[in-house]
Protein backbone atom coordinates (compact mmCIF):
# COMPACT_ATOMS: atom_id res chain seq x y z
CA UNK A 1 0.00 0.00 0.00
CA UNK A 2 1.38 2.24 0.37
CA UNK A 3 0.39 0.40 2.98
CA UNK A 4 4.06 0.37 3.64
CA UNK A 5 7.71 1.55 3.14
CA UNK A 6 8.92 3.85 5.99
CA UNK A 7 6.47 6.40 7.06
CA UNK A 8 8.57 9.54 7.80
CA UNK A 9 11.23 11.10 5.77
CA UNK A 10 14.49 13.30 6.09
CA UNK A 11 12.51 16.65 5.05
CA UNK A 12 10.10 19.17 5.20
CA UNK A 13 7.52 18.93 2.89
CA UNK A 14 5.47 21.46 0.52
CA UNK A 15 2.66 21.83 1.14
CA UNK A 16 -0.79 23.76 0.34
CA UNK A 17 -1.80 26.45 2.73
CA UNK A 18 -0.08 24.74 5.59
CA UNK A 19 2.96 23.06 6.66
CA UNK A 20 3.35 19.17 7.62
CA UNK A 21 6.54 17.14 9.52
CA UNK A 22 8.26 14.87 7.60
CA UNK A 23 7.18 11.85 6.27
CA UNK A 24 7.94 8.70 3.63
CA UNK A 25 5.97 7.38 1.18
CA UNK A 26 5.31 4.00 2.39
CA UNK A 27 5.11 1.65 -0.45
CA UNK A 28 7.59 1.00 -3.06
CA UNK A 29 10.14 -0.96 -0.89
CA UNK A 30 7.39 -4.16 -0.52
CA UNK A 31 7.18 -3.71 -4.27
CA UNK A 32 10.52 -4.53 -4.40
CA UNK A 33 11.32 -7.26 -1.52
CA UNK A 34 11.79 -10.75 -2.68
CA UNK A 35 10.27 -12.31 0.25
CA UNK A 36 10.74 -16.03 1.17
CA UNK A 37 8.64 -18.90 0.74
CA UNK A 38 8.04 -18.91 4.52
CA UNK A 39 7.41 -15.16 4.78
CA UNK A 40 4.58 -12.89 4.05
CA UNK A 41 4.83 -9.32 3.60
CA UNK A 42 1.94 -7.43 5.65
CA UNK A 43 0.51 -4.02 6.18
CA UNK A 44 -1.61 -2.34 8.87
CA UNK A 45 -3.70 0.87 7.85
CA UNK A 46 -6.96 2.84 8.13
CA UNK A 47 -8.80 2.26 5.18
CA UNK A 48 -10.80 5.74 3.64
CA UNK A 49 -14.44 4.74 2.99
CA UNK A 50 -16.78 5.36 0.73
CA UNK A 51 -17.27 8.18 -1.31
CA UNK A 52 -13.70 9.11 -0.74
CA UNK A 53 -11.36 5.90 -1.31
CA UNK A 54 -12.97 5.31 -4.66
CA UNK A 55 -12.64 9.48 -5.44
CA UNK A 56 -9.12 9.38 -4.15
CA UNK A 57 -7.90 6.18 -5.89
CA UNK A 58 -10.39 7.35 -9.32
CA UNK A 59 -7.93 10.59 -9.04
CA UNK A 60 -4.58 8.79 -8.57
CA UNK A 61 -5.51 6.57 -11.30
CA UNK A 62 -6.15 9.80 -13.71
CA UNK A 63 -3.11 11.15 -12.76
CA UNK A 64 -1.53 8.06 -14.06
CA UNK A 65 0.03 6.59 -11.11
CA UNK A 66 0.20 2.54 -12.44
CA UNK A 67 -0.14 1.27 -8.51
CA UNK A 68 -3.00 3.02 -7.88
CA UNK A 69 -5.87 -0.26 -8.67
CA UNK A 70 -2.87 -2.21 -6.46
CA UNK A 71 -3.38 -0.36 -3.29
CA UNK A 72 -6.55 0.62 -1.53
CA UNK A 73 -6.28 4.20 -0.34
CA UNK A 74 -5.49 3.89 3.13
CA UNK A 75 -3.28 6.14 5.94
CA UNK A 76 -0.80 3.60 6.87
CA UNK A 77 -0.34 2.23 10.64
CA UNK A 78 2.31 -0.19 9.66
CA UNK A 79 4.56 0.13 6.96
CA UNK A 80 5.00 -2.93 4.82
CA UNK A 81 6.73 -5.43 6.61
CA UNK A 82 7.83 -9.30 6.55
CA UNK A 83 6.79 -11.51 9.19
CA UNK A 84 7.14 -15.15 9.48
CA UNK A 85 4.22 -17.24 8.21
CA UNK A 86 3.28 -19.01 11.18
CA UNK A 87 3.81 -15.50 13.66
CA UNK A 88 0.10 -14.55 11.81
CA UNK A 89 -1.93 -15.96 14.54
CA UNK A 90 0.32 -13.97 16.94
CA UNK A 91 -0.79 -10.89 15.10
CA UNK A 92 -3.83 -11.27 15.06
CA UNK A 93 -4.51 -11.74 18.62
CA UNK A 94 -2.25 -8.42 19.20
CA UNK A 95 -4.70 -6.61 16.73
CA UNK A 96 -7.81 -7.87 18.46
CA UNK A 97 -6.10 -6.47 21.81
CA UNK A 98 -5.45 -3.32 19.62
CA UNK A 99 -8.93 -3.13 18.52
CA UNK A 100 -10.57 -3.73 21.61
CA UNK A 101 -8.31 -0.79 23.78
CA UNK A 102 -8.90 1.15 20.94
CA UNK A 103 -11.97 4.48 20.76
CA UNK A 104 -13.23 5.56 17.16
CA UNK A 105 -11.85 8.88 16.41
CA UNK A 106 -12.61 11.89 14.30
CA UNK A 107 -10.59 12.42 11.09
CA UNK A 108 -10.54 15.21 8.03
CA UNK A 109 -8.59 15.42 5.16
CA UNK A 110 -8.07 18.71 3.57
CA UNK A 111 -5.64 20.02 0.89
CA UNK A 112 -2.25 18.69 -0.64
CA UNK A 113 1.53 18.22 0.28
CA UNK A 114 4.15 16.98 -1.49
CA UNK A 115 7.52 15.42 -0.03
CA UNK A 116 9.21 16.83 -3.28
CA UNK A 117 11.90 17.22 -4.15
CA UNK A 118 13.61 14.44 -1.86
CA UNK A 119 10.43 11.69 -2.10
CA UNK A 120 8.39 12.09 -5.66
CA UNK A 121 4.73 11.96 -3.63
CA UNK A 122 2.24 14.49 -3.21
CA UNK A 123 -0.37 13.68 -0.76
CA UNK A 124 -3.95 14.37 0.39
CA UNK A 125 -3.34 15.84 4.53
CA UNK A 126 -5.08 14.70 7.29
CA UNK A 127 -5.83 18.28 8.79
CA UNK A 128 -7.65 16.74 12.05
CA UNK A 129 -7.13 12.80 13.53
CA UNK A 130 -3.24 13.03 13.01
CA UNK A 131 -3.03 12.26 17.12
CA UNK A 132 -5.31 9.76 17.11
CA UNK A 133 -3.62 7.87 13.98
CA UNK A 134 -0.14 8.36 15.82
CA UNK A 135 -1.58 6.89 18.75
CA UNK A 136 -3.35 4.33 16.98
CA UNK A 137 0.29 3.23 15.10
CA UNK A 138 2.09 3.41 18.02
CA UNK A 139 -0.45 0.83 19.33
CA UNK A 140 -0.49 -1.12 16.68
CA UNK A 141 3.80 -1.08 16.06
CA UNK A 142 4.39 -2.98 19.35
CA UNK A 143 4.54 -6.68 20.72
CA UNK A 144 5.34 -9.15 17.90
CA UNK A 145 4.70 -6.05 15.24
CA UNK A 146 7.69 -3.81 17.45
CA UNK A 147 9.92 -2.18 15.03
CA UNK A 148 11.78 1.14 14.34
CA UNK A 149 10.52 3.41 11.71
CA UNK A 150 13.61 5.80 9.82
CA UNK A 151 11.62 9.04 10.54
CA UNK A 152 8.70 10.76 12.54
CA UNK A 153 5.46 9.15 11.76
CA UNK A 154 3.43 11.40 9.86
CA UNK A 155 -0.36 10.32 8.54
CA UNK A 156 -1.79 10.92 4.95
CA UNK A 157 -3.35 9.73 1.74
CA UNK A 158 -1.13 9.47 -1.26
CA UNK A 159 -2.69 10.59 -4.42
CA UNK A 160 0.62 10.25 -7.02
CA UNK A 161 3.98 8.67 -6.47
CA UNK A 162 6.67 8.06 -8.69
CA UNK A 163 5.09 9.52 -11.70
CA UNK A 164 5.64 12.37 -14.37
CA UNK A 165 6.61 15.46 -12.79
CA UNK A 166 3.46 17.45 -14.66
CA UNK A 167 1.24 14.96 -13.54
CA UNK A 168 2.50 15.73 -9.86
CA UNK A 169 1.88 19.15 -9.96
CA UNK A 170 -1.68 18.45 -11.32
CA UNK A 171 -2.27 15.59 -8.31
CA UNK A 172 -0.91 18.45 -6.09
CA UNK A 173 -3.45 21.57 -7.93
CA UNK A 174 -6.01 19.77 -8.40
CA UNK A 175 -6.93 18.10 -4.88
CA UNK A 176 -5.85 21.08 -3.32
CA UNK A 177 -9.10 21.95 -2.47
CA UNK A 178 -10.40 18.34 -1.44
CA UNK A 179 -12.41 18.21 1.85
CA UNK A 180 -13.31 15.18 2.98
CA UNK A 181 -14.35 14.03 6.59
CA UNK A 182 -15.34 10.22 8.55
CA UNK A 183 -15.40 8.83 11.44
CA UNK A 184 -12.39 6.07 12.30
CA UNK A 185 -14.31 2.97 13.85
CA UNK A 186 -11.65 0.55 12.92
CA UNK A 187 -8.17 -0.71 10.58
CA UNK A 188 -7.37 -3.37 8.67
CA UNK A 189 -4.77 -5.65 8.19
CA UNK A 190 -3.47 -6.20 4.74
CA UNK A 191 -1.13 -8.64 2.42
CA UNK A 192 1.13 -8.15 -0.27
CA UNK A 193 0.51 -10.54 -3.24
CA UNK A 194 2.48 -11.97 -5.58
CA UNK A 195 0.92 -9.79 -8.11
CA UNK A 196 1.52 -6.69 -6.55
CA UNK A 197 -1.75 -6.17 -4.86
CA UNK A 198 -2.52 -5.26 -1.74
CA UNK A 199 -5.66 -7.33 -0.57
CA UNK A 200 -7.54 -6.41 3.24
CA UNK A 201 -7.13 -9.91 5.35
CA UNK A 202 -8.85 -8.73 8.20
CA UNK A 203 -11.36 -5.71 9.96
CA UNK A 204 -10.36 -4.87 13.61
CA UNK A 205 -13.55 -2.97 14.57
CA UNK A 206 -12.73 -0.48 17.83
CA UNK A 207 -15.27 -2.34 21.00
Amino acid sequence: MRIGGSTGSPHTPRTHRHGDRPTAEPERAADRAGCAADTVTIGVSIPVPEPHGSLLQDSRAGFGDPLARCIPTHITLLPPTEVAGDALPAIDAHLRRVAEEGKPFDLRLEGTGTFRPVSPVVFVRVAEGAEGCSRLQEAVRSGPLRRELHFPYHPHVTVAHDIAEAAMDRAFEELADYRGAFLVEAFSLYRHGEDGVWRPVRHYAFA
